[in-house]
Formats: C-alpha cells, sequence, structure tokens
C-alpha cells in the first residue's frame, strides 16, 4: 500500500536559487577573508621552505645492508619477494666465489611504484639483509623506470648490520623440542 506525500510547490524566489547562491557565497567569502588576513586557520604548508616533520614511526624506503667485508649481506633466499604481497622484488640469485656463501643477488629490484611499503620483506629476511630504517622519502619522478630502484640504489642507503649471520639454528616445536628427537631420549 502506498502512502500519500504532499509535494510543496516551489514559488519563484525558491526555483531561481538566488537564497541559496547568496548563501553559499557568504561562507566563501566570509573562509576567504579569515584565511587572508587571520593567517591562524591556514594549514598549507610552503614546501620548499618549510617541512612539516615526519612522525617517528615513519620507517622510509628499503636499504639493503652489508656484512663486515663490504659485501651485500643478502644471501638471495627470495623469502622477502615470496612474503611480498604486491610482487614488487625481483631478485636474480648467483653462485658465490666464497665456500662460506651459497648464493648472492646479482639483481635486486624493488618497484616501488607497487610497493605497499608494509615491511613484510624486512620481517621475512632471515639475516638481517633488507631493512626499511633509512629514513628517506621516496621522490616523485616523471618516468615508471625512476622508480624501479635497483641493488646499487639499495646499497648507497647501506647500513653495517650488527645482527650475527649463520650460526647454529635448530628449530624447536611448541613444545620445547628438537624436530625430529622426542623428549624421551
Amino acid at each position: 500500500m502506498a502512502k500519500l506525500v504532499n509535494r510543496i510547490q516551489p514559488d519563484l524566489v525558491q526555483q531561481s536559487y538566488v537564497v541559496e547562491i547568496a548563501k553559499g557565497l557568504a561562507i566563501t567569502s566570509r573562509a576567504f577573508v579569515r584565511n587572508l588576513f587571520g593567517k591562524k586557520d591556514i594549514v598549507t604548508v610552503q614546501y620548499p621552505e618549510q617541512k612539516v616533520p615526519y612522525a617517528p614511526r615513519f620507517r622510509g624506503k628499503h636499504l639493503l645492508t652489508k656484512r663486515d667485508d663490504g659485501q651485500v649481506r643478502c644471501v638471495a633466499c627470495m623469502l622477502c619477494a615470496t612474503a611480498c604481497p604486491a610482487n614488487c622484488i625481483t631478485i636474480v640469485a648467483a653462485e658465490h666465489d666464497d665456500r662460506g656463501i651459497e648464493k648472492y643477488p646479482t639483481q635486486f629490484e624493488i618497484d616501488l611504484l607497487k610497493c605497499i611499503y608494509c615491511g613484510f620483506c624486512e620481517e621475512a629476511c632471515p639475516c638481517d639483509a633488507i631493512r626499511m630504517d633509512s629514513g628517506v622519502h621516496t621522490l616523485p619522478s616523471y618516468t615508471r623506470r625512476d622508480q624501479k630502484t635497483g641493488k646499487v640504489d639499495l646499497l648507497a642507503l647501506a647500513k653495517l648490520s650488527t645482527a650475527s649471520q649463520g650460526g647454529e639454528f635448530r628449530a624447536t616445536d611448541h613444545e620445547g623440542t628438537a624436530h625430529g628427537r622426542s623428549s624421551h631420549h
């Protein structure tokens, strides 16, 4: 069953919208004058001269860390590329000359336009090779090609990692016993 609605027929003043346009112009003019002479409500920052400080939680662009001997710390295990939800990391691995190091990345590339800066790559890395604590903001560019950062660029921001690499690792299950061994031995 339908309900009958009484429609109001607008008069000539309401149909011309003159009153509503005048109200809108009054609001706009009031805001313009307040911002022109008041200067206390302005939120615009004159960027090159004034810079807003980043929040303490800001991590920044990716970087690759180095070993004590200056070589890249990455062992090309592909865990960062696997953990990346945006699929923006490309790694090409090669055999290393040093017997103590199995592989190293010949190519390590991150497409910053695809990257969502989630930090999963940093968390997945078992040897502290990739970090996001550079504090450097990703700069804008005119081409997509300029937003792909490679191994050389990532090492330019490099830090010396203080985490130990290698060493003995024993995985334990949730009951505290080593995998493959029973606690009855």
